[in-house]
């Protein structure tokens, strides 16, 4: 089966759940963006599942257009890892126009998976991204921001990867973090981003004006909370056979904490306790067994891999996002 079957046969298991997430938008009549006026999004006809957005009237404010965009950028770059490791290639060039500035893609390549339910996994979460995208992109319609530019190469020992393994001690000077070389290190670098996307979409949740729009960011972050707990449980189960990959997914997770501020929000995959009374630590809740928050800049400073306010570029996102720099730098 070639590459492009593959990806059309995962994308094809997914084709109802899509039809679902559009006939959820006919079915709430469409949902105003933004706290005034906004882009209102309802479909064609009732012949069509296609949904467009008008442009919102000027001045108008647009912050859920903001959320929205902002969401489809952490989806751009989760979609082309996924994409690149489980098929070989990144998103289509009819996926990645919009407004602002088109960036290139620094990609990967399909991993040799050893493991079947890892590569069952890694052609499932491919396929959701992929999907997410499409979504997004459907849901903004004309208001939809072009892809940045991304970095999600492997063997660069200054890219993206290799810059954040190597501030979590994993490789040293002059040496590349590669994803794609085994399950492991695919595992490793899905850890370095995966949780992020979840606390960030809490994060920004009580910034939404529209009921309608939330229910269908409550979906986006279910699912992407869903890959988060799938790529902490294989790392843990795996982890047990080879202790190593506990101890590098901890220094991931101090490292992201290092980006992200002085208070110590992020978890490891480390197990909690001794003896009988010792637990897995699959969902890295707070005290009340919630998940936590990140601010939009303590997420961006993870991705561009930098520390500290008014960072605007770098890491995954070498020339930062498109969008309102208001909302991506607050």
């Amino acid at each position: 089966m070639s590459k492009t079957d593959l990806i059309i046969d995962a994308l094809d298991q997914r084709v109802e759940r899509r039809n679902d997430r559009r006939k959820f938008f006919k079915w709430g009549g469409g949902f105003a963006v933004g706290a005034v006026g906004g882009a209102v999004l309802g479909a064609c006809s009732s012949s069509s599942d296609t949904a467009v957005a008008q442009n919102p009237p000027a001045g108008a404010p647009n912050l859920d257009i903001e959320i929205l965009n902002f969401a489809l950028q952490l989806e751009y770059l989760e979609a082309q890892f996924y994409s690149f490791a489980a098929f070989g290639t990144g998103l289509p060039q009819s996926s990645l126009s919009g407004t602002g500035t088109q960036g290139a893609v620094i990609g990967g390549r399909q991993v040799a998976f050893s493991d079947p339910l890892v590569r069952r996994y890694a052609n499932e979460i491919a396929a959701d991204e992929v999907a997410h995208v499409n979504f997004l992109r459907t849901a903004l319609g004309s208001a939809a921001v072009a892809q940045p530019a991304i970095d999600v190469g492997g063997t660069d020992p200054n890219g993206a990867f290799s810059s954040a393994a190597r501030a979590a001690g994993l490789v040293g000077p002059g040496q590349a973090f590669d994803p794609y070389l085994n399950d492991n290190n695919f595992l490793l670098g899905a850890f370095i981003f995966e949780d992020v996307g979840v606390t960030l979409y809490k994060g920004a949740s009580p910034l939404v004006t529209s009921k309608v729009f939330l229910e269908a960011a409550a979906g986006l972050l279910a699912a992407e909370a869903y890959h988060a707990g799938l790529i902490r449980t294989v790392l843990s189960a795996k982890g047990v056979a080879a202790p190593t990959l506990l101890t590098s997914a901890d220094a991931i997770s101090n490292a992201r904490d290092s980006l992200d501020g002085a208070t110590d929000l992020d978890q490891g995959i480390s197990p909690t306790g001794t003896g009988n009374a010792q637990a897995s630590n699959i969902f890295p809740g707070d005290a009340n067994a919630l998940a936590f928050s990140r601010t939009v800049q303590q997420g961006l400073n993870i991705v561009y891999l930098k520390p500290g306010a008014g960072q605007t570029s770098g890491g995954f996102f070498p020339a930062g996002m498109n969008g309102p720099a208001g909302f991506r730098t607050t």
